[in-house]
């Protein structure tokens, strides 16, 4: 189905019933929208009827004042439209809603606060392409799931009441906020009623995900040995396979409690664990030791076990690589960009957060430990390793994805390995912009989004 891309003129009180639309007359020919019966418009979970005026050298639609408000649209709006014969409906949009954590409604340069510049790149790019979109975070869900109340973009941002959207895109960072009733019952009433979508739908933890890549035999090249940490056996067993191994928090991010256990010559272990201000480092006698201190740890955090790898360095630091995976206009993965991440001399963990930095890949790979016949195709070889394991996600757990970052890392002999897939990759101010002004994953996500809806 095409949509076409219209502006909506919004006329002055009086000169238009709210149930009449004025129609440029090339645009019915083009959509075959009849004009001689009451046909029903359509935006989100907005519906009305109206009858449709036909009106030369008009290139677009006008509305009345009154339908506009009830519809939330701001002035000199440009939305797309289509025509569905089958229910006789004028279908304006696509609304996107964008779910995140929280606003600053009093902070009125930065309402979304560090994600504040990813909201307006997304609203400018919206409005070239002709999508609606709005921001709401789980404090503005009613009692009905018709309406939300949530954050546009005019002239400045505002907040009004909006239809409930084509398409939702859950930025939550908090698990909490992710399992609220009010959010969980709010996602399954528009999906059943409006027919909405929703991507992006759950966090992902380490142990699910390493469960589930284990049953796609596609991936189990690129996977490391990985289990959820359960008593001193099995870290026993760990350590008698692999020099060194990793305990991560199942439910962290941004490298936050993770822990290095590495043997020591003359029979010892040492820990290294990132923490906010550095690596915090210890040695035990003996793994027996070594566990005893891990068991306070282990009452209020469950971790992932995993095999350590010997990653390539560059300029003598690790260096791992962070690939966004975001599906397409054709609904379909694509590789969106693959950026390399070098650990700060300070931390053995890549992550931002951790005081890492980034890197173009192809300098990366350059000035990497790799020998050079390893060098050749990587680039390659990385973006097939993270559309593959995307598809697994997508084959083994049974949500809706649209976004992924993907960490993999690259050993000394040039294999590659996953490290990690995350649901929620960072739209924080800080993330690099690209060289224009609209990056390509912010098209990317309008792109899925008009996908999805049928726009």
């Amino acid at each position: 189905m095409h949509s076409k891309k219209i502006k909506v003129q919004i006329m002055k009180p009086g000169l238009l019933e709210d149930d009449c639309l004025v129609v440029g007359e090339l645009l019915i020919k083009q959509l075959k929208i009849p004009t001689n019966q009451p046909l029903q418009l359509s935006f989100g979970s907005f519906r009305h009827n109206v009858k449709v005026i036909p009106l030369s050298r008009l290139d677009g639609i006008r509305i009345s004042q009154g339908l506009a408000k009830s519809m939330a649209l701001p002035a000199r709006s440009t939305l797309r439209i289509f025509y569905r014969p089958q229910s006789s409906t004028i279908q304006l949009g696509p609304i996107v809603g964008v779910l995140i954590s929280q606003d600053y409604p009093d902070v009125t340069e930065r309402p979304f606060g560090p994600i504040t510049q990813f909201c307006r790149e997304l609203a400018n790019a919206c409005q070239q392409q002709g999508v609606f979109v709005y921001f709401f975070t789980p404090s503005h869900i009613g009692s009905s799931s018709s309406k939300v109340t949530g954050w546009l973009y005019a002239d400045g941002w505002k907040k009004t009441e909006l239809p409930a959207a084509n398409v939702f895109y859950n930025r939550l960072t908090s698990r909490k906020l992710e399992n609220k009733p009010s959010v969980q019952h709010f996602m399954k009433e528009v999906k059943s009623l409006y027919g909405s979508h929703y991507f992006n739908e759950k966090f992902l933890d380490k142990t699910e995900v390493f469960d589930a890549l284990g049953k796609a035999p596609s991936v189990a090249g690129y996977m490391p040995e990985s289990h959820l940490f359960r008593n001193y056996a099995m870290l026993k067993s760990m350590c008698s396979r692999h020099p060194i191994v990793f305990l991560k928090p199942i439910k962290g991010s941004l490298g936050k409690g993770i822990i290095r256990i590495s043997r020591l010559d003359g029979g010892g272990y040492q820990t290294l664990t990132a923490q906010v201000g550095g690596t915090q480092k210890h040695n035990y006698a003996s793994l027996s030791k070594l566990f005893t201190t891990l068991s306070g740890k282990m009452k209020s955090t469950r971790y992932q076990i995993q095999q350590g790898l010997h990653l390539i360095l560059m300029d003598r630091r690790p260096v791992d690589f962070r690939a966004l995976v975001q599906k397409n206009r054709f609904g379909k993965w694509s590789v969106t960009s693959v950026v390399a991440r070098i650990a700060n001399d300070q931390h053995f963990v890549s992550n931002l957060a951790r005081g890492g930095s980034l890197c173009t890949l192809k300098n990366a790979i350059s000035r990497s430990t790799l020998p050079p016949a390893a060098k050749k195709r990587l680039n390659v070889r990385l973006k097939k390793a993270a559309l593959d394991i995307a598809l697994g996600i997508d084959q083994q757990i049974p949500a809706h994805f649209g976004e992924l970052g993907i960490d993999l890392a690259v050993d000394q002999h040039g294999r590659i390995w996953l490290l990690e897939v995350n649901s929620k990759p960072s739209k924080n101010d800080n993330t690099p912009l690209g060289g224009s002004k609209i990056r390509p994953s912010v098209k990317q996500v309008i792109e899925y989004s008009r996908f999805l809806s049928g726009f």
